[in-house]
């Protein structure tokens, strides 16, 4: 299974000099697999240290923090020969100890040369961090891209690459973006899907279902262990409120964060900043803040933290907290509900790097994602999940604010490549948007 992330690491590889490289991401986004077999296998050899799965190993750190005397220490604690040269170091779950952390700093100092890795579930929970002293990516599920290159059929990645609009591609694709809402991107769920391929569609279903099962309760575990100071009761309430949230909603645009009813006796968003933002740091909601009046570059002086959206990280695992089955998404077909296909959206934006995203509300009327080119000029995206694609709100942003471009993402097969003003995708390019129209027209 690949990754596109990939290709960040192999360019750091060939760097003659390099700051320790750290992958951040949900547990069980695939770091390790990222890390040891699609990396690892560009090197030599390759070890690798679990600071959670063997504790004992955060002795290697217990004492002189210089490279040479941390590889001689881990050299002895593992029995395995260590070439800084041509060797890779994986330091997994180094959120589980913090002298391995801060030990970062002096291989970037020290140790350049060096191929230096480390990944972590609750990163951004550390009290303290090497910051300038290591190069930082995050691994989110599979995009609807790495989706498609597990599929295994260079027809219909070749389509997509090259964004082929005609009523076969269309079916195809929009086909394996609805079998995409219910798996998610989840690697342990996509590769369970491919790989039962040839069995019937039920004990594909029932496979994907138990592990998407296994990994919320996961998560719910995690709470408690990880939550230091914050409420752990007050994260699980926030983080299983979410897909209620956007479910609450199915025919228009999905409203602000609602915070009445989500944990007993709080209600304000003050009250539950602690835990939203506990899960933000974790990977496992995404932020989307909604912008009233006339929006203006730079958006994001303009957000109010108390005034947010929240989407899950993965769009297979909201239908599987909401109960929705594949049967019931396949059927929807082109009146799919509205709110799965904006967390779709919202999942394949922050993946190109768009972090956090912004919408547009003014009285009655709300767009879905707003976004600002390299000019500055503010752009608003509809997001259509059926086959109308009439927008009353797009209409009214429209007479209100005047944009040069508009964009569609919508269940039906996309305007002509001339259009240039007013342009309507599928939602399966979506991530193309960021790539494609973020640019100022030459």
């Amino acid at each position: 299974m690949q990754r596109l992330l990939l290709e960040t690491l192999l360019a750091w590889k060939h760097q003659s000099e390099r700051k320790p490289l750290l992958i951040d991401g949900a547990r069980q986004t695939g770091k390790t697999y990222l890390l040891k077999q699609l990396f690892g296998s560009t090197f030599k050899n390759v070890l690798r240290v679990d600071f959670l799965e063997s504790p004992d190993i955060a002795e290697a750190f217990a004492g002189s923090l210089t490279p040479k005397d941390i590889i001689s220490n881990l050299e002895l604690l593992t029995g395995q020969v260590f070439n800084p040269e041509t060797d890779l170091l994986i330091l997994d779950e180094i959120g589980e100890c913090q002298r391995a952390v801060t030990a970062l700093k002096y291989f970037a100092e020290r140790a350049p040369q060096m191929y230096v890795v480390a990944s972590g579930s609750n990163i951004g929970l550390l009290d303290s961090f090497p910051v300038g002293k290591v190069e930082q990516h995050n691994l989110r599920p599979l995009t609807f891209r790495e989706f498609l290159t597990a599929a295994n059929e260079p027809a219909l990645l070749k389509a997509f690459e090259n964004q082929v609009n005609s009523a076969a591609a269309h079916s195809k694709l929009f086909d394996k973006l609805t079998d995409y809402y219910f798996t998610g991107g989840m690697p342990e769920a996509v590769s369970t899907w491919f790989s039962l391929a040839e069995h019937n569609i039920i004990e594909r279903v029932a496979a994907v279902t138990k592990i998407q099962s296994d990994l919320v309760a996961g998560y719910l575990r995690d709470f408690g262990k990880y939550s230091g100071k914050v409420d752990a009761g007050l994260i699980e309430s926030v983080f299983s409120n979410v897909p209620a949230q956007l479910f609450a909603v199915m025919d228009d645009s999905v409203k602000r964060f609602k915070f009445k009813a989500v944990h007993e006796r709080k209600a304000r968003y003050s009250e539950l900043e602690s835990a939203i933002t506990w899960l933000e740091k974790c990977r496992l909601v995404l932020k989307n803040h909604p912008i009233t009046g006339t929006p203006r570059s730079p958006l994001a002086a303009y957000k109010k933290d108390n005034a947010v959206k929240l989407f899950l990280f993965d769009v297979g695992l909201l239908n599987h907290m909401l109960g929705l089955g594949y049967k019931e998404i396949k059927q929807q077909g082109y009146e799919y509900k509205g709110f799965v296909a904006e967390n779709f959206v919202q999942q394949e934006f922050v993946a190109q790097g768009l972090d956090p995203t912004f919408s547009w509300t003014d009285a009655r009327a709300e767009i879905e994602f707003i976004i600002s080119d390299d000019a500055g000029r503010v752009i608003p995206i509809e997001v259509k999940s059926g086959k109308r694609t009439r927008a009353k709100s797009l209409s009214s942003y429209i007479n209100k604010c005047a944009p040069h471009k508009t964009i569609k993402l919508t269940g039906t097969q996309g305007s002509s490549i001339l259009e240039q003003e007013h342009i309507v995708l599928p939602l399966y390019y979506s991530e193309y948007v960021i790539s494609q129209h973020l640019k100022p027209q030459p």
